[in-house]
């Protein structure tokens, strides 16, 4: 884990080290003062002397003067440092999210995701930071002051060896009991993070149930759990202040004890009592510091561990070592395929699919709610990797192609419709960043999308908001398929892609698929036959099986699936906005 933290230093090694070095100068001439005002006291003030009190008082002004140069130049590299440290961290944590394979995504939730580039990336950035400044001044001004003291009176540091060890045991067991707490703060985190995303991404569906009062009661839970944990480590780290006053007031009456006794005995002067007081005060905060610096660093050992297991993540899928870069055509073939979902249950969500697509045919998938009709769809452009069998796609087999060549054949219009904020222009050009105006207007007439863009304020360069929230859900779903057509690809997989559009339009659509992808494999995922009626072949699917596979009317001679689906949907009057046509209900259980 630390070594891969340790990576995305980077280009920021330069200032990495630059940070201690002017800090440990910094230390330097902080610790030099206090001798020098002894000499000042003692050789100057004490004797009488102006020379000795200028020459010394110009010396501590000039310390001063470089401590303060030092100090600027470390807070200035630490800062580059830090911030460029966390800027290599969320670029390691993003662009390995991207490599990763929906399997891969399967394994980390959305909330969980956003508290790592967020939250956990900014509590390592302040521990680094802290790390590289606090971490050096404090130990080697510890030193030291420590060093000083037995120069100036060995008898007397006897007293900061029995503060440390008061302050080491009362350190050590605060530390080890805030770490047990704080492992739990950022899982907690992500509960809260998690409910912020489902309010506010689902608000509408909130509003609409009138659910304010049980998110809120959600949200609240959330909260209430993260703010217990925090006052429980905060007030174990609020004995720090006090154990840290005890021992500095035990110190100072026991110098003062000790040291008036010395000085009247004429072993000590007033000028070195007068430094060991800044030096223990010195010896004391060093500790102090440390102590909060052991707090973060334990703070922060939890991100650490959540960043490096997003960065060392290896994706399930990733490229063959010597790649396939062309497709050659549209052919789609299962064989004997079997695929379980990693972490589910085990069994198999498609079992031995036996397919064949002709390349430029057009095939429709059916069946209930949980057949996977989705899954073998994510196969064909290696979403998910099959756990058992082959997908070939062009005569290749989909393992053996570079992915990105894959998936620039292979268009996929998922169920879930995905726009992000930008214009609409900016949506489309997902398909293709290189397309003309032209077509981007002819790809929108075929999905149908052009009639509502020509009527928006700006047509083309409206702004879509965030996940497309300023439009309906069959305006979505056109603006996706018409992004799917920009790649004109050599096959293109509609996943329930017009659910939400009328039966008319949806007809419109298929319509310009056949004119104006005569040569492209589509694969129609619907709910309803009349979607795929008119494919020239359905598969029937149920159980992660394919119970049929055939043209309408032979399916609905030969398979009783179908034949169910068909009558349930016509008996209950069909899609209401189109003519009934073929077989009812009852004529279809005659034909069983």
């Amino acid at each position: 884990m630390l070594t891969t933290i340790l990576k995305q230093i980077g280009r920021y090694r330069t200032a990495t080290w630059l940070t201690p070095a002017m800090t440990s100068m910094e230390v330097v001439m902080d610790v030099l003062i206090p001798y020098v005002t002894a000499r000042l006291i003692d050789e100057g003030i004490n004797a009488g002397n102006l020379e000795k009190v200028y020459l010394n008082g110009a010396l501590m002004v000039g310390m001063a003067g470089l401590s303060l140069l030092f100090g600027i130049l470390a807070g200035r590299f630490a800062a580059e440092a830090s911030a460029g440290f966390a800027a290599n961290l969320r670029d390691a944590m993003f662009r390995n999210i991207q490599r990763f394979s929906f399997s891969d995504i399967d394994k980390y939730s959305t909330s969980g995701l956003v508290t790592r580039m967020t939250t956990d990336v900014s509590n390592l950035q302040g521990a680094f930071q802290m790390l590289l400044r606090v971490t050096v001044r404090s130990p080697f001004r510890l030193v030291l002051s420590i060093v000083m003291c037995l120069l100036i009176d060995a008898r007397l540091s006897l007293i900061f060896v029995f503060a440390l060890v008061i302050l080491a045991s009362a350190m050590g067991y605060i530390i080890s009991h805030v770490a047990k707490t704080f492992s739990k703060v950022f899982q907690q985190y992500d509960a809260l993070n998690a409910r912020v995303h489902d309010n506010v991404s689902a608000i509408r569906v909130v509003k609409a149930f009138v659910r304010e009062d049980y998110e809120r009661k959600r949200f609240d839970k959330a909260a209430e759990g993260l703010y217990r944990l925090f006052v429980r480590a905060e007030t174990l780290m609020a004995f720090n202040h006090p154990v840290m006053n005890l021992v500095v007031y035990g110190c100072i009456i026991s110098l003062s004890w000790f040291g008036a006794h010395y000085i009247v005995a004429r072993t000590l002067t007033t000028g070195e009592l007068t430094s060991l007081f800044t030096y223990v005060m010195s010896i004391l905060m060093s500790l102090m510091m440390l102590s909060m610096v052991f707090v973060q660093l334990t703070m922060s050992a939890a991100s650490a561990s959540r960043i490096a297991e997003v960065i060392e993540e290896e994706p399930d899928i990733v490229n063959p070592k010597h790649p396939v870069m062309e497709v050659k055509n549209g052919q789609v073939e299962f064989n004997h395929v079997r695929f379980a979902y990693k972490g589910g249950s085990g069994e198999y969500a498609l079992n031995n699919v036996q397919l064949s697509i002709k390349s430029g045919e057009t095939v429709g998938v059916i069946g209930g709610t949980g057949s996977g009709k989705s899954t073998l769809v994510n196969l064909i452009s290696r979403l998910y990797d099959v756990s058992k069998g082959t997908v070939y796609v062009g005569g290749v087999d989909v393992r053996n192609y570079d992915l990105e060549t894959l998936r620039n054949a292979v268009a996929v219009v998922l169920q879930q419709n995905t726009l992000f904020s930008g214009t609409v222009r900016d949506n489309l050009l997902w398909g293709n960043p290189q397309a003309t105006d032209e077509q981007c207007r002819q790809a929108c007439r075929d999905a149908q999308a052009d009639e509502f863009i020509s009527r928006m304020p700006e047509e083309y360069d409206t702004w879509i908001e965030q996940g497309g929230m300023n439009l309906s859900g069959g305006q979505r779903q056109r603006l996706c398929i018409a992004r799917a057509l920009m790649k004109n690809p050599k096959v293109l997989v509609l996943d329930d892609s017009t659910s939400a559009c009328d039966t008319a339009t949806d007809a419109r659509i298929r319509e310009a698929f056949s004119r104006a992808l005569p040569g492209t494999t589509k694969i129609i995922i619907s709910g309803r036959i009349l979607s795929v009626k008119d494919c020239d072949r359905i598969i029937v699917m149920d159980g992660g099986k394919v119970v049929g596979y055939d043209t309408h009317t032979d399916l609905l001679r030969t398979n009783r699936i179908y034949q169910e689906i068909y009558a349930i949907q016509h008996e209950g009057g069909g899609d209401f906005d189109q003519p009934r046509t073929g077989l009812t209900g009852k004529e279809a259980r005659r034909k069983k």
